[in-house]
């Protein structure tokens, strides 16, 4: 008995399977534990940009930072962190307590400029990177703004009664603009409106009181850094931004442009500052483990799939358990000789297939013991009337009741000469399902060799081969196969019938035919004709029907060639047996032995 059964082996691997498991699921919460931390990280990053604009825009429109307060708690709140605003040279300011832990997620601090704003990080596109809230000195006046409204929303009037879309927009300034879908305005349009109004493509506006003050001291500040050779005319588009109307602009005139600007607005924001972002954090990465209470909790858990584990695997061993034990009996049964036992399970999985694998070799067994039987039944038959025609003579002989003259010593002789062809017969067959039989092949004419057979057998087959058609075979045996045919069928084929040797290749093999216009064979006997010891017509005798051996042979040395044998036949018009081989310069199959008729 094994030392471990199958259901031992089940159980230990249903508990490892599930020892494994716990493992994993321990190591995965360890890992959503830290996947926990980064995700709050990538939160934390995630909310930079929008702190960092929001104090971008607050800065933009305040002189100092003293009034913050408010936008650090309602940034904290919303987000969930902690924003410190130090001011250069001054005190830092927080949206709430300092942490009383150190462990702690925090972003590098980011300088916050409204003159300099960094694009990426707000995810911006400033020109010159200056936020457009930064107005400065560029503010219109209250009186200027309503008469620019008044003026813009005449002419979105007049735009709308000749069917151009147009809307009113607004910049920080407090300067009114149109936006219009259609390229073209009106005539009639453009006279009703102002140069001072602009469209949203406009190149060139005429600036109000307050804007050619602003562009005055705007256009001072540029002489510190432009070329005092060239004249520097500066102006407003439709939406009121500054710009260049100087004819062919040096790009450092627009770099200066934006120094001055920034120089002009200063003092209309507040001072640099430092911002920095925190996320408390109860650990760190490093930090991650299990916690006495969270091992506890996993040794239960552990405990009680061990249990499950255990209950299911006994469960499925009993149903593997019961058909291995009715394939044993049956296996035992089968050694003590019971040729007719079968393996029946109620199984439908892989149990059931080797219960299958099973009862197909029980069969087989049977099948083979028959054929056993009936070997021996038909070695003993071919042999007993030979064997008992040379008794009985003999012993007339002994008893001095026949002479042994020279007829009856070539009658015995003759019934000798039978029985050393069956005894060679068998011995070929012996050999074959052994794997013993020997083949010396050369390459050798087959047209030459189909002549001689022809010659052999009495003349009465006809040949029909090219002169030069080779083969690779052994000649002995190639000459036993189609002797073999030859000698069939001359035994079936009346003396005024055809028997027709013929040879031919194809692209790949070399095919061998021999034809008769004998009795023919019935299409149900067609099948058996290779078989062993096998007689169409059963009361044939040994003399006159040949032993049943011939053309199982024929068919073992044709397959220990590497061929094929096929036949085909019509009652009453005779028979075609093909031979087909592996012509030269292709692989010859030498095998040393057959593959066993069946």
């Amino acid at each position: 008995m094994a030392r471990f059964g199958l259901r031992t082996r089940l159980l230990v691997g249903t508990v490892l399977v599930a020892a494994g498991a716990v493992a994993a699921t321990a190591w995965l919460s360890v890992q959503g534990t830290t996947r926990s931390i980064a995700d709050q990280q990538n939160s934390l990053r995630s909310t930079y940009p929008g702190a960092y604009s929001s104090l971008v825009d607050y800065a933009a429109t305040h002189t100092d930072w003293q009034s913050v307060g408010p936008v650090l708690a309602g940034l904290a709140d919303f987000a969930g962190v902690r924003i410190v605003v130090t001011p250069v040279g001054e005190q830092p300011i927080q949206s709430s307590a300092a942490p009383s832990r150190s462990a702690q997620l925090t972003q590098p601090s980011v300088a916050i400029d409204p003159l300099t704003v960094d694009n990426a990080l707000a995810m911006t596109h400033f020109p010159d990177g200056i936020d457009p809230h930064v107005v400065g000195p560029f503010l219109l006046s209250t009186q200027e703004h309503a008469d620019l409204e008044a003026l813009v929303e005449d002419g979105a009037v007049c735009l709308r009664q000749h069917g151009v879309n147009a809307t009113i927009a607004e910049v920080e300034t407090g300067r009114p603009y149109l936006r219009i879908t259609q390229a073209s305005v009106p005539q009639l349009c453009r006279k009703r409106m102002n140069s001072l109004v602009g469209f949203q493509d406009s190149d060139k506006i005429v600036p109000t009181s307050t804007e050619q003050a602003a562009l005055a001291q705007l256009s001072a500040l540029m002489k510190t850094c432009a070329d005092p050779q060239r004249k520097v005319e500066l102006g407003l588009d439709g939406r009121g931004q500054v710009t260049l109307w100087t004819a062919g602009g040096d790009p450092r005139e627009a770099k200066c442009l934006a120094d001055a600007r920034r120089r002009l607005l200063r003092p209309y924001v507040a001072p640099a500052a430092f911002m920095q972002v925190t996320m408390d954090g109860h650990a760190t990465e490093a930090d991650v483990g299990l916690s006495s209470a969270g091992a506890l909790r996993i040794a239960g858990v552990a405990a009680i799939v061990l249990a499950l584990t255990v209950g299911i695997a006994m469960l499925l061993a009993g149903r593997i358990i019961r058909p291995v034990r009715v394939l044993t009996e049956a296996t035992r049964r089968m050694r003590a000789g019971d040729a007719t036992v079968r393996a029946h399970v109620g199984a439908r999985w892989e149990i059931s297939e080797l219960a299958a694998a099973f009862n197909e070799m029980a069969e087989h067994a049977a099948r083979t013991e028959q054929q056993r039987k009936d070997l021996v039944s038909d070695v003993s038959h071919e042999l007993r009337t030979p064997l008992g025609t040379l008794r009985g003579w003999l012993v007339a002989a002994q008893d001095g009741m026949a002479a042994l003259d020279p007829e009856l010593v070539s009658s015995l002789l003759e019934e000798t000469l039978l029985l050393q062809h069956l005894v060679d017969d068998l011995a070929d067959l012996a050999l074959a399902d052994a794997g013993q039989l020997r083949l010396e092949p050369v390459e050798l004419n087959l047209g030459a060799l189909l002549r001689h057979v022809a010659a052999a057998g009495g003349g009465r087959a006809t040949v029909v081969a090219d002169q030069d058609l080779l083969l690779v075979a052994d000649p002995i045996r190639l000459r036993q196969v189609v002797g073999n045919l030859v000698a069939n069928a001359v035994r079936h084929t009346p003396p005024d019938g055809q028997i027709t040797l013929s040879a031919r290749s194809d692209s790949q093999d070399v095919l061998i035919e021999v034809a008769d216009s004998g009795t023919g064979i019935p299409p149900e006997d067609l099948p058996h004709v290779f078989d062993r010891f096998w007689r169409a017509d059963k009361s044939r005798s040994r003399r006159t029907g040949g032993s049943g051996l011939g053309l199982a042979i024929v068919r073992q040395l044709v397959e220990a060639h590497g061929g094929a044998i096929s036949a085909a036949s019509t009652p009453g018009a005779g028979t075609t047996f093909t031979l087909r081989f592996p012509s030269v310069g292709r692989p010859q199959i030498m095998a040393a032995g057959g593959h066993g008729a069946q």
